[in-house]
């Protein structure tokens, strides 16, 4: 079993990690929040299995799950690329990054991961390492995030794609235990990657309290 291990976090609200830490009170049991975001009750609307299978993630690819939060999808992106592929769990809370690495090693499957513990401003991924970066539930807590994207993208190898899920910002994300206006929109999105220096390439219509957009470098 190759097991890469270096550590790295970042944390989330719902599903995702704490970039901006000044918009969002982290958690004061972060066990019982990790717990609810591996809830059965995710998997109804999040529809993990069909994410996957959209972004036809295949063994050998590199993937990067930025704020992977409890691992709820680096664990789904662990099997999809098998231990011939990699894959990044990037997230800047310490304790989230552990209890997703110990996620993975229970498993009791081989893997190649990197536990990146990670910058606000930065995910410190390593130069044209990955294939896919995955970005759920996070987008709305990254600040700056134009110059964001912008900077990762010596990150990204030829060809890469960035798959950005987050909730919508209105009635139809339905009640997320949490005020809704720090939420970014869907168009706000697809502007500030325009202005980072991607466009959008595909988008998927399968989640119902979600946008789901795939971006490529321009």
């Amino acid at each position: 079993m190759k097991t890469i291990i270096l550590l790295l976090a970042f944390c989330t609200f719902l599903a995702g990690p704490a970039f901006a830490q000044d918009q969002h009170r982290r958690p004061d049991d972060i066990k019982q929040y990790l717990e609810q975001l591996d809830s059965t009750e995710r998997d109804r609307y999040q529809k993990p299995s069909q994410v996957i299978d959209a972004l036809k993630v295949k063994p050998g690819m590199a993937v990067a799950d930025l704020g992977s939060g409890s691992g709820y999808f680096t664990r789904r992106f662990v099997e999809a690329v098998t231990e011939t592929g990699i894959v990044y769990a990037v997230d800047i809370e310490p304790e989230m990054l552990a209890y997703a690495k110990e996620s993975v090693i229970h498993m009791h499957t081989a893997y190649t991961a990197e536990f990146i513990l990670a910058m606000p401003d930065s995910p410190k991924l390593p130069f044209e390492s990955i294939d896919l970066l995955f970005v759920c539930n996070t987008i709305h807590h990254l600040e700056e995030r134009s110059k964001y994207f912008r900077d990762l993208r010596s990150s990204l190898k030829i060809g890469a794609r960035i798959a950005i899920i987050d909730f919508y910002p209105d009635e139809r994300s339905g009640d997320l235990g949490f005020p809704k206006h720090h939420l970014v929109s869907r168009d706000t999105v697809i502007q500030e990657m325009a202005a980072a220096g991607y466009k959008l390439a595909r988008e998927h219509s399968f989640l119902p309290k979600q946008y789901f957009l795939e971006f490529v470098p321009k």
